[in-house]
């Protein structure tokens, strides 16, 4: 279907100090597809959906979507978003309702049916006002007011913050029906579990870089089987690094290490009985795993 949000080294840099908030951010997130944006508080999420919506000038490089131009085409580019902002502010002196009612005549919606499944689905207190709402309500009317008009790309910081479990499987619901329907969905996430559960590929940024992508369904390396080896020696470590078929993830106390299989199970196997091992389990590579690798390295690559 293409891809519905683009970027190409898209920069930030606030004010003229030395470090970028954003630096050359390149990716893409394909209609039809859920991709979750990770990092670490200040690695540049919230700097990226902030340039996306044209709240922020870039420093440099670009961002469409749909074809449209972030910064020159940015009143049609709003025609095409759903977004809900992390720490979302609704107007405190008016209903639920009439704040949705107003949101979707600015949207020009004609069709009411959606908002009043999304309003039971969440169960929305749409008659109260807003200043007397929990975070947690202010947070459903917030989800309702992003999908309602049934955008074609939605842009989600932190979405579930102050949901139950309930509601969030009522959210993790409705983000799925949107990406059924083609939308392309790009949301900010601490939640990794969440993450691994409901999207389709993941970005994860550090520093300002984006410094790995990763598929979590179909032939992505997620799920792929990981090996927890003791090793004989500590220098057999520094040989097992270089080994064929098998990807080093990190070392653990001096003669330990965790690798992942790089092509088949066996080929993997046949790589390790070159080493003289002590003691081998296995497990499997979850999101949090490839999360933490990058984030307890020095490595921005």
């Amino acid at each position: 279907m293409g891809a519905s949000i683009v970027t190409d080294k898209l920069t930030k840099r606030y004010g003229r100090g030395p470090t970028l908030a954003l630096d050359g951010l390149t990716l893409q997130v394909q209609a039809g597809e859920i991709y979750g944006y990770l990092g670490a508080n200040g690695a540049g999420k919230s700097t990226t959906i902030r340039l996306l919506l044209n709240f922020l000038q870039p420093s440099g490089g670009s961002a469409h979507i749909n074809g449209f131009d972030v910064v020159k085409d940015a009143v049609e580019v709003k025609k095409h978003v759903g977004y809900l902002a992390g720490d979302v502010a609704l107007y405190p002196k008016v209903t639920g309702g009439e704040l949705l009612d107003y949101l979707g005549a600015l949207q020009g919606m004609a069709n009411q049916d959606y908002r009043r499944t999304l309003e039971k689905r969440f169960e929305a207190e749409t008659g109260k006002q807003v200043s007397a709402l929990s975070k947690g309500n202010r947070q459903k009317i917030g989800i309702v007011q992003a999908f309602m008009h049934q955008p074609n790309v939605l842009v989600l910081d932190e979405p579930t913050s102050g949901l139950d479990p309930l509601m969030q499987e009522a959210f993790y619901e409705t983000v799925r029906e949107a990406r059924d329907r083609g939308a392309a969905v790009l949301m900010s996430s601490h939640n990794l579990a969440e993450a691994q559960r409901v999207c389709d590929r993941v970005g994860i940024i550090k520093h300002g870089k984006l410094i790995r992508e990763q598929a979590v369904a179909g032939d992505g390396e997620l799920g792929k089987t990981i090996f927890r080896v003791l090793l004989a020696t500590p220098s057999a470590v520094a040989r097992l690094k270089k080994a064929p078929h098998l990807k080093f993830l990190s070392q653990e106390g001096g003669n330990t290490a965790l690798v992942q299989a790089d092509g088949t199970v066996a080929e993997a196997l046949k790589a390790l009985s070159q080493f003289d091992i002590r003691d081998i389990s296995t497990q499997a590579l979850n999101l949090e795993d490839e999360f933490m690798e990058f984030y307890e390295t020095g490595d921005d690559v």
